[in-house]
């Protein structure tokens, strides 16, 4: 079934009806170019949200990334880059196969639609004008034979009058003859005129319109099957990432089966266990027994605890090394040479350091003051600025706020930590990370 058979009356219909598919064309068009706004929109507040969560380079967060849940959540930001980028794939890709293409083919369509329109045009104002023609015809027609019939009737009239001359007579038959003449001519007139529209007519209604209206009917189904076309790709370009989007999503599921807790905690009793021995019993000191100490303020005294000693030396730098007995070591990755509170313990209150003999114990505390001798300052070895804020927290660090000029005493060994002193005579180690540090000449 086509439209120039069955829809030969229908060219209002016809006309509008391919007006309305372009305007769903290019609703959906519309309608595509929003979603690719979404879709921008989207990727872009993914990008800012991903930027705002990763770590600077050289930040806390960064250093912590040797634990396996913080790794995991850096890789979960990046597998959300790149699956921010396949949404912005999504995007390009509808607007460069869906949305400039359908325009483009829009445009195309408007064209030939005016075309076959105007051609329907011109053959129906060529039929019209036929049969404007053909109109005035009959009527001359009409007219011509009325006044032939009326001249016919004048000369009969004449012909039968008494008193009418015979040149009147001969005058009024001349008349009727011309007159019926005139009429037969306008009558093979009228007849060719009708001919012409009739052949005119049948061409218009069986061939002209016929041709054209299969030509709007052949353009409306190819609009029909191209808008189909981009119904289809607007699912098949998502569909196409959907693999690698799959890929991030695995990648950020696999991150997570990826943490591991225990390890976790391995890596941090690695990184800050001090390997020394848990500090042993104080032994019972019975002064019932009548054992004569000295004041308090003697170096025989009483002694303090760990932590007074600690508040007593805080400004003084001290060499944690016993007459008879090695060096103490620095657990990994943490300031050299700075003693912990466990330190002391270990080597003020570790079993046996104390018993009630009167001169084994005046000989420890004389070991203990030989041993915690204060060293000459170093002369600074150039300068250093803070980049960031630092607690100073652990034993042996000093903090810092960002901006603020330190001494540079002893350079980073290659363990990521400085010392620096301040003008106070302060003197701990900071993160080498954290500050811009100048050395002299």
């Amino acid at each position: 079934m086509d439209w120039g058979t069955e829809l030969w009356d229908q060219c209002d219909i016809i006309d509008k009806h391919t007006q309305s598919g372009l305007d769903l064309v290019e609703k959906y068009v519309k309608f595509v170019k929003e979603r690719t706004e979404i879709e921008q929109n989207y990727a872009k507040q993914l990008r800012n949200l991903t930027k705002k969560y990763s770590p600077k380079r050289g930040s806390k967060e960064e250093q912590e990334c040797r634990f396996s849940n913080h790794q995991a959540f850096l890789d979960i930001l990046n597998e959300m880059n790149d699956y921010t980028g396949q949404r912005e794939l999504i995007a390009e890709n509808m607007m460069i196969n869906i949305c400039i293409e359908l325009t483009k083919y829009l445009q195309e369509l408007k064209q030939e639609r005016k075309m076959h329109l105007s051609e329907a045009k011109k053959a129906q104002q060529s039929l019209e004008s036929t049969y404007k023609q053909l109109d005035n015809s009959k009527k001359r027609f009409e007219r011509e034979w009325r006044e032939a019939e009326k001249a016919a009737q004048c000369a009969e009239k004449t012909d039968q009058d008494l008193n009418a001359t015979k040149a009147d007579v001969e005058k009024a038959k001349q008349q009727a003859h011309m007159r019926t003449h005139i009429a037969e001519e306008c009558k093979n007139d009228y007849a060719s005129q009708l001919q012409k529209y009739n052949k005119e007519q049948n061409q218009f209604y069986f061939t002209d319109m016929p041709l054209v209206f299969n030509r709007l009917q052949d353009m409306d189904e190819r609009r029909i099957k191209k808008l189909a076309h981009g119904y289809i790709l607007f699912a098949d370009t998502e569909r196409h990432v959907m693999p690698i989007i799959g890929k991030c999503l695995e990648g950020m599921t696999r991150t997570g089966t990826n943490v591991n807790e225990r390890n976790d905690s391995v890596v941090l009793i690695e990184q800050h266990k001090s390997g020394f021995e848990r500090p042993g019993d104080v032994e019972f000191e019975d002064y019932s027994q009548g054992i004569n100490r000295a004041s308090s303020d003697s170096s025989l005294g009483t002694p303090k605890g760990p932590l007074e000693l600690l508040g007593k030396n805080k400004n003084k730098t001290f060499r944690l090394f016993n007459k008879k007995s090695k060096a103490l070591v620095p657990a990994p990755d943490s300031p050299p040479d700075r003693p912990s509170k466990s330190e002391f313990s270990c080597a003020l209150f570790s079993p046996g350091t104390i018993s009630d003999d009167t001169d084994s114990s005046q000989a420890i505390y004389t070991e203990f003051d030989d041993d915690f001798e204060e060293e000459e300052l170093a002369a600074p070895i150039g300068q250093c600025t803070a980049l960031y804020n630092f607690p100073g927290s652990s034993e042996g660090t000093i903090s810092m706020q960002e901006g603020e000029v330190l001494s540079v005493v002893e350079e980073d060994k290659g363990d990521g930590w400085t010392r620096v002193r301040r003008n106070n005579r302060d003197e701990g180690y900071i993160p080498t990370s954290y500050a811009t540090i100048t050395l002299n000449k």
